[in-house]
Parts: C-alpha cells; sequence; structure tokens
C-alpha cells in the first residue's frame, strides 16, 4: 500500500510539474490546495510556502547547488534536482526548520522515490550548503545584469529589457517584489453590503485585514486560510481583485444608463465591478471554460446586468459596432507586473512571444475602436510593465485612430496624480505602488 504524500513530496510532485513540465505555477498550486483541504491549516501554508517560493527562486537554488556539486544542474535527474531546489530552499530561507530534517526528509524521500543509490548524493550537497554561511552573489559592480539574474533569479534577457525601460533602483525594487509573498487584496461587493459592514464579518470571521490606500472598497488580507472556507465569500460579499484592476471600473467613468463591452472579461473582475455603476455590460472572451468563470462569479455576487458571450476578440462582431458607451480592452500581455502571483511566467516567456503579443493587442484593439460610439471611450489596460507592450502602444494607437487621451485625473486618489495621468494614462510599478504592475489609459473616440 503506497503511504499518504507528506508536504515536501507533494511539492517535489509540484515542482516536476512546473518546473520541468508545461503546467503553470498558480493552477498548479490551487489545485494542490485543493486537494489537501484534509490536512492542517499550518500544512497547507507550508506547502504553499515551500512550492511557490522554491518556483520563484529557482534560478538562484541552481547557481547555489552547483557551487557545491559535481554534477550540473541541468544533468541531474529530473527528480534528483527538484528535490535539492526544495531542500535548498529550507535552508536558506525557512529558517525554522531545522538544518539535520531538511537533510534527513531530502534523503528519505530520494529513497522512497527509487533513487536509493543516489540518496548520497543529496545528503552530501546538503550537508555541504549547511556549512555555507551567507550566499555568494555576482558582484553588483562588476555585471549588473548577472548580479539582478542570480540575486533575484530572473533571466538575463528579461532583466536587461528591464533596464533598458527603468532605472536600477526601479528594477531592483521591481524585481524585489516579485519574490516577495503576495498577499491578497479584495473588493467589498457593494450590491450586497459595504465596506464597513464587510470588515466586521471578516473580521469575525477572523480575517485579518487592512484597508488600501487607493481605493475605498479594497482590502488587503494578513491571515487568511482557504477562501472558500469563509462565509462572507460564499454569499458574495466580496471578490479577489488587485487595487490596480479595480481602477480600471473607476477610471472607466462608467455611469447608470451607459452599455459597457469587457472584450476579455475572464475571470470578470472588470465586468463585476463597472456592473456595479453601469447599466448594461457585456462581458466576452475567447473559450467557453473562460466564460463559465465569469458566470461563477456572476452567480456567486449576484450581478443581474451583464450578459456573456463566447467571442473572439481578433474578430469583429457587427452587433456592437458603434454602440458602447465604454471598452474595456485588458488584453493578453507578457504578464510581467503580476511576477509575485504568476511566479513561473519570468521562465516561460519568450523575448519572441513578447514582440507577438504587440502585435496581438494592436490587432485587438484595431478591432474594438470600432465598438466604441462616437464621443465613447476606450480603456485599454494590460497587467505588464514592459512599455512596448503600454505607452508605445497607446501612441500608436493614438496616430493611427480617431481616439484623444483624456485626462485621469478626476478618476484617481490624488497620490497617483501626475503628468503622465494628466496626459491619459497609469503605470503601475510592483515595489514602487502597493499594487501589481499594470497599465491603464483612458482614450476617447472623436464625434
Amino acid at each position: 500500500m503506497t503511504k499518504e504524500k507528506d508536504g515536501r513530496e507533494i511539492v517535489l510532485d509540484m515542482l516536476l510539474q512546473v518546473i520541468d513540465g508545461e503546467e503553470f505555477s498558480h493552477r498548479v498550486l490551487g489545485r494542490a490546495l485543493r486537494n489537501c483541504q484534509d490536512k492542517s491549516k499550518q500544512e497547507r501554508a507550508f506547502i504553499s510556502r515551500l512550492f511557490t517560493g522554491s518556483v520563484k527562486h529557482y534560478l538562484t537554488l541552481d547557481y547555489v547547488i552547483e557551487q557545491f556539486s559535481s554534477l550540473p544542474v541541468k544533468k541531474m535527474k529530473p527528480l534528483i534536482r527538484n528535490l535539492l531546489r526544495l531542500s535548498v530552499y529550507q535552508l536558506l530561507y525557512m529558517d525554522s526548520i531545522p538544518a539535520s530534517a531538511v537533510c534527513n526528509e531530502a534523503v528519505k524521500l530520494a529513497k522512497k522515490r527509487g533513487f536509493s543509490k543516489l540518496s548520497g548524493f543529496v545528503n552530501g550537497n546538503l550537508r555541504n550548503i549547511v556549512r555555507m554561511k551567507d550566499i555568494e552573489y555576482p558582484d553588483k559592480a562588476k555585471d549588473i545584469n548577472e548580479y539582478l539574474t542570480i540575486r533575484y533569479s530572473t533571466p538575463k534577457w528579461l532583466v536587461t529589457m528591464l533596464l533598458d525601460q527603468y532605472t536600477i533602483e526601479e528594477v531592483e525594487a521591481i524585481l524585489e517584489a516579485s519574490l516577495r509573498e503576495k498577499e491578497i487584496t479584495i473588493r467589498c461587493n457593494r450590491m450586497k453590503t459595504s465596506p464597513n459592514e464587510l470588515k466586521e464579518l471578516l473580521m469575525g470571521e477572523g480575517v485579518g485585514l487592512v484597508e488600501h490606500p487607493y481605493h475605498k472598497d479594497a482590502f488587503v488580507l494578513t491571515d487568511i486560510d482557504y477562501l472558500e472556507a469563509y462565509k462572507a465569500f460564499n454569499d458574495g460579499l466580496f471578490t479577489v481583485q488587485d487595487v490596480s484592476s479595480m481602477l480600471v471600473g473607476n477610471i472607466s467613468g462608467a455611469g447608470s444608463e451607459d452599455f459597457v463591452v469587457d472584450v476579455c472579461a475572464a475571470p470578470g473582475g472588470k465586468s463585476l465591478h463597472i456592473a456595479e455603476k453601469a447599466g448594461k455590460v457585456s462581458a466576452r472572451d475567447l473559450s467557453g471554460h473562460k466564460i463559465k468563470l465569469i458566470e461563477e462569479n456572476i452567480l456567486r455576487l449576484g450581478i443581474s446586468n451583464i450578459d456573456t458571450k463566447v467571442w473572439d476578440a481578433t474578430i469583429a462582431d457587427p452587433d456592437i459596432i458603434n454602440t458602447a458607451d465604454i471598452v474595456i480592452a485588458d488584453l493578453p500581455c507578457s504578464g510581467l507586473g503580476v511576477l509575485g502571483k504568476k511566479y513561473d511566467i519570468k521562465y516561460k516567456l519568450t523575448q519572441k512571444q513578447q514582440k507577438e503579443l504587440v502585435e496581438l493587442q494592436r490587432i485587438i484593439l484595431n478591432v474594438v475602436s470600432d465598438y466604441v460610439k462616437p464621443g465613447g471611450i476606450l480603456i485599454y489596460s494590460t497587467c505588464t510593465i514592459n512599455r512596448h507592450e503600454n505607452i508605445e502602444n497607446m501612441k500608436w494607437f493614438l496616430t493611427n485612430y480617431d481616439f484623444t487621451a483624456d485626462s485621469l485625473d478626476k478618476y484617481l486618489p490624488e497620490v497617483l496624480h501626475s503628468d503622465t495621468t494628466r496626459a491619459g494614462y497609469l503605470q503601475l510599478l510592483q515595489g514602487i505602488h502597493p499594487t501589481d504592475g499594470f497599465f491603464i489609459c483612458r482614450m476617447r473616440k472623436g464625434k
């Protein structure tokens, strides 16, 4: 009879799916936590931290392992290299776990998974790393690219791109933020409750929370277990949404008579938020699976003025040409603003894919510009910090289409006002702002 897997073995299999496989980290983690509801809150927290940390830091972990191993990481058996990664993560970043326990558990796990002959290799490498006092990173002054690559576990091409667009200080803040444990931010569903009532209810359920400085409906959760375990969540009193995404709803300026089209809507956060303000919302996305996600959230939150439709945003829908007061185009992007949540993006994204995304965004903007009625508003947003997908595409669009930029200042808290918001756009940077990295611009169609 197979013994039940403990937390380390569960994480080992998760790493094999993500680092050496094709799966995405946030999906693997969500599935694992759903399957571990019979385990204690403490053990689920251990699984989550060990997995996310091992993925976020894995280039750094490989760098450390190779300082002591006679065999390059890439030449190791996949199970062995991932076992070393999760073990070294514990040694370097989880001070509460005794080094002896890390080494002993790694040896046991190697034997359990059929690698008894390599258990000595695992033990020897880990024991050597235990004796290491500090990680010796590459010299920052001599090679800033190599330093940032290893210190923040980020592919060198991506570090180079960011340094071309931002200062060294900004890039280091962005990359440092991507390694932090990500907080959960929620938005109060005003269709069912008020922020004050929600705060009292959540505190009554034992949830720690603080108000967010950028949005009156937003709370940052500081002590929470599995979301579905809370009555307030199941009753649809709030939804998980980053404040950067909530600002889209504010910047839209939607009113009670407005018809809003959200062309890439899943999982529906922006559509649901805008539905609290607008007359009617059409939420669209590419597949039935994505539409189902939106519909599940509509049902849970009790929103009645949203219609859903499976529709490819690259193809024009003749039924809504010149009909929308507001179009929300939160388009496919490289996701470099959400590295703290989808932490394997930086490893799987390529320069070629990034260039293709710029072109895809332009194709969709061309199509959806026709949905906006004369005098109407187009909101273009992305969850990335790559300027080619953001301000450069905004400039391209304004040059080639009959739209003008609208100031954002009347829709934003004063702390976010700047020359760029007066010019019609906002670029949020993780590590600089208490949000995801996010871009939003507001453009008005000519009459």
